[in-house]
């Protein structure tokens, strides 16, 4: 896993973790020929997340960066 991932790809891995998605609503949602914002390309290049028969979901490894990103973001006791 890269040591940090844009944030605009931890936003996409969030965005996927929230719900069940489909292969056409996240390209539909997050596909960018800009390539100043490549989360999708990124993330699946990453293996930060995975298509299958039943949609895109996160890999262990998305897992792992998005849960790690979340215990940054939470304030110290």
């Amino acid at each position: 896993m890269p040591d940090s991932v844009h944030p605009l790809t931890l936003e996409l891995l969030a965005w996927i973790s929230d719900r069940p998605r489909t292969y056409n609503e996240t390209i539909e949602a997050w596909r960018s020929n800009c390539p100043r914002h490549p989360a999708w390309d990124d993330a699946l290049g990453d293996g930060l997340v995975q298509v299958s028969a039943s949609g895109v979901g996160l890999t262990a490894r998305g897992r792992d960066a998005l849960t790690a990103r979340l215990a940054e973001s939470r304030p110290s006791p």
